[in-house]
């Protein structure tokens, strides 16, 4: 009986973690020569768009995507060219070159990575950010409700409506998205140093390691007032989720020039699955293994602190300090 037990409860479990990291922090090695394409239509006078397209990200046909850009971008006012990753920080190298010349817009076709580098690469300019889903989580994407269909995406970037939302420095780092410390943090760190890729080996890595994981105390500066907190996870929050609808901060604003602080505590066994679908269905801050809190500044003290910055392990020698940084303008609904 205790057999039996043991094993629908690594079953429910399986069935918890599957979902729950479904936005899935996995990332793989770029092997592809560059290719840029230009519009024949090149003109002065008209509005220059650069298109950044991560060519392994996600699970999506980026030449059909490629060709809904083709179609339906209005090229009476725009010229455009698209370009392909070829490493990682790549798309923070092809987005920083298009804003240095003026362009006045980047297009990030990939996952909320190439998004979080595309975006580093326009800090400190006026060229806007555009979005085209074609990632595993589009976590960003789903928060500023930008529609999956590429083509209602393409009459987005023609329309040319922006809003300013904020980036987020930690340390000598930014995101625009999700970072984060604790048991996401712990597995993406793992990950990175995994033999095997994909869905499976990470399932499996977060299979075995969840047993091992006991939730840690935090003790952050928050705003100048110390605080201490044991946590499964602690994460730091501009947009929303992490990706795929699972939202981990329901309440936080990506333009308010502040960060939420989200705080998961281990739940139970028999209320795991209520607890992810909270997560799924955006009422996580109605759980009482769940607290959340804006800051404007946030600082940990503790040695070599592992750091998820949309997935991206980091570790940080001396600790880490939080707060919002500059304003980036994104095309919008």
């Amino acid at each position: 009986m205790q057999n039996i037990f043991e094993n629908v409860k690594s079953i429910f479990f399986c069935f918890f973690i599957l979902f729950f990291f479904n936005s899935a922090f996995a990332n793989q090695k770029i092997n592809m020569k560059e290719n840029v394409f230009r519009s024949n239509t090149q003109n002065r006078e008209k509005k220059k768009i650069r298109f950044i397209v991560n060519p392994i990200s996600g699970t999506k046909n980026k030449n059909f995507i490629l060709k809904i850009v083709h179609k339906y971008l209005d090229k009476n006012k725009y010229d455009y060219e698209i370009c392909y990753t070829k490493a990682k920080k790549h798309a923070i190298e092809l987005s920083s070159e298009a804003a240095n010349l003026k362009y006045a817009a980047v297009v990030s076709i990939g996952g909320d990575g190439t998004l979080n580098e595309v975006a580093k690469g326009l800090l400190d300019s006026d060229t806007k950010m555009g979005i085209i889903w074609a990632g595993s989580g589009n976590g960003l994407a789903r928060h500023l409700c930008i529609p999956k269909n590429p083509i209602k995406a393409v009459n987005i970037i023609n329309n040319f409506r922006s809003t300013k939302i904020d980036s987020i420095k930690i340390n000598d780092e930014s995101f625009v998205s999700i970072a984060g410390i604790g048991f996401d943090a712990h597995i993406a760190e793992k990950f990175s140093k995994a033999k095997k890729r994909g869905f499976f080996s990470y399932s499996n890595l977060i299979l075995k390691e969840f047993s091992r994981y006991k939730p840690k105390p935090f003790e952050m500066i928050i705003d100048g007032k110390k605080v201490t907190k044991k946590a499964f996870l602690i994460s730091f929050a501009n947009g929303s989720q992490y990706g795929n609808n699972i939202q981990i901060a329901p309440n936080a604003k990506i333009g308010d020039g502040r960060f939420e602080v989200a705080i998961l505590k281990n739940p139970s066994f028999f209320n795991r699955l209520s607890t992810l679908l909270r997560l799924r269905n955006g009422t996580i801050d109605k759980s009482k293994y769940f607290e959340s809190f804006k800051c404007k500044n946030l600082k940990i003290d503790q040695k070599n602190i592992i750091v998820h910055i949309d997935g991206e392990p980091i570790v940080f020698e001396d600790g880490i300090e939080i707060k919002p940084f500059k304003k980036i303008s994104v095309l919008v609904p």
